[in-house]
C-alpha cells in the first residue's frame, strides 16, 4: 500500500487525537478547505450586511414606502443568513464522503467533489438538515430546563441554608451548585444534539436515505459526548480567538475616528463600521469551520471504527474495490456505497487499474 494512500491511518480516536487529526487534515489541505467552505459563508456574510442596513434605516426612514422597503430587505437578510448556516450543514456531508473517498480510494480533497457529491442529495441533505434543525432547538430547551430546574433548586437551597449558616457558606454553596448546573445542562445538550451529528455523514457516505439516516444517527451516537464537546468547545475558542484578531484592529481604526466601539454603543456606530463589525464574523468562519466539518467527519469515521471495525472493511474494499449491489439486506452498511448514476466512480490509476490491482 503506499505511502499517500495510508498517511491517515485509522484508529480509535480520543478527545486530542481526534483534534489534533482534525488540525493536521486542515494543515495539509488548507486552501482547498476554505473554498469548500467559503460559499456558504459567503451567502450568511451577504445576509448579515442586508440586516445591518435595514435594522439602521427602518428606524430612521421617514417614508412608508421605503419603510416597508427596509422591511423586505431585513427579511431578505434574515433568510440568507439562515440559509447560510443551513448550506454549511448541507456541504458538511459531501466533506464527509469526499473525506471517506480520500481514505478509501487516495481522492485528491477538492471543492468539486465535494459539492458533485452535495448535488447529487441536495434535496434529501437539505430535508435531513431541517430535521437536524428543529432537533437543536429541542436540545436546546431540555438543556435550558435542566439547567433552569438545578439553578431554581440550588437558589432555593441557598437561601434555608443562610439562615442556619453564614451568609459567605450560601454563597459558596449558591456557586458550586450554579457551576454544577451548567454543567449538566451542557452534558443535556450534547448528549441530544450528539445523536443528530452524523446523518449528513451517513446520507453522503452510506446512501441511506432521510430518515434512514437519522436512525443510523442515532445508533451510531453512544458514548461520543465528551468527544463531541471537547471538539465544539476547541472550535469556539479558536473561532473566538480568530474573531478577536479581526475586530481589534477594527476596534482600534474606529476609535481613531471617533467611534466608540463597545457594543452598547452599537447604535451610534456608523454604517461603514457596523457593517464591518458584521461581516467579521462569517468571514472568521470561513477560516474556523472546516476545522468543524473535518472533527464531525473524523467522529463519525471514528463511531464506525469503534463499533463496526470500519478500518478492516475500508482497508478490504482498498484491495478489493466496492462489494457488488446485491438485493441482499444486511445490518452492516458497506465501506461506502456507489451509485453510479449520481455519484462518480472510484478512480483510476495510471494504468487503468482500479487500486493498481491488474
Amino acid at each position: 500500500m503506499s505511502t499517500t494512500v495510508s498517511h491517515l491511518p485509522l484508529a480509535p480516536l480520543g478527545a486530542g487525537d481526534l483534534i489534533d487529526r482534525a488540525v493536521r487534515l486542515y494543515r495539509r489541505h488548507l486552501f482547498t478547505l476554505i473554498r469548500i467552505a467559503a460559499p456558504p459563508v459567503i451567502i450568511s456574510a451577504i445576509g448579515w450586511v442586508l440586516v445591518t442596513v435595514a435594522w439602521r434605516a427602518v428606524f430612521v426612514t421617514p417614508s412608508g414606502t421605503l419603510l416597508l422597503f427596509y422591511f423586505f430587505l431585513g427579511a431578505l437578510g434574515v433568510a440568507l443568513v439562515v440559509g447560510g448556516y443551513i448550506f454549511s450543514l448541507i456541504v458538511m456531508g459531501g466533506t464527509a464522503r469526499n473525506l471517506v473517498t480520500h481514505l478509501l480510494w487516495n481522492e485528491p480533497v477538492s471543492m468539486r467533489a465535494t459539492y458533485d457529491a452535495v448535488r447529487s442529495r441536495f434535496w434529501g441533505l437539505l430535508g435531513a438538515t431541517l430535521i437536524m434543525v428543529v432537533w437543536v432547538g429541542v436540545s436546546v430547551m431540555v438543556a435550558s430546563f435542566g439547567w433552569y430546574t438545578v439553578v431554581v433548586i440550588v437558589t432555593v437551597g441557598a437561601v434555608v441554608f443562610a439562615q442556619i449558616a453564614p451568609a459567605w457558606v450560601s454563597v459558596v454553596v449558591w456557586l458550586i451548585g450554579s457551576v454544577a448546573g451548567t454543567v449538566v445542562a451542557f452534558w443535556l445538550f450534547f448528549f441530544f444534539v450528539g445523536r443528530v451529528a452524523y446523518v449528513p455523514q451517513v446520507m453522503l457516505v452510506e446512501g441511506k436515505r432521510v430518515f434512514e439516516s437519522v436512525g443510523r444517527s442515532f445508533s451510531l451516537a453512544r458514548g461520543n459526548v465528551r468527544r463531541l464537546m471537547a471538539m465544539t468547545l476547541f472550535v469556539v475558542f479558536t473561532f473566538y480567538s480568530a474573531l478577536m484578531i479581526l475586530l481589534i484592529p477594527l476596534g482600534w481604526y474606529g476609535y481613531v475616528n471617533g467611534v466608540d466601539p463597545s457594543p452598547w454603543n452599537a447604535a451610534e456606530w456608523p454604517a461603514w463600521y457596523a457593517i464591518g463589525n458584521g461581516v467579521l464574523e462569517p468571514l472568521s468562519r470561513i477560516l474556523l469551520a472546516p476545522v468543524w466539518i473535518l472533527g464531525l467527519s473524523l467522529l463519525y469515521v471514528d463511531e464506525r471504527v469503534r463499533h463496526e471495525g470500519y478500518d478492516i472493511e475500508l482497508m478490504a474494499a482498498r484491495q478489493l474495490g466496492p462489494m457488488p449491489e446485491l438485493n441482499v439486506v444486511s445490518p452492516y452498511a458497506p465501506a461506502i456505497s456507489v451509485n453510479p448514476r449520481t455519484l462518480p466512480p472510484p478512480p483510476l490509476n495510471s494504468s487503468g487499474k482500479m487500486l493498481g490491482l491488474s
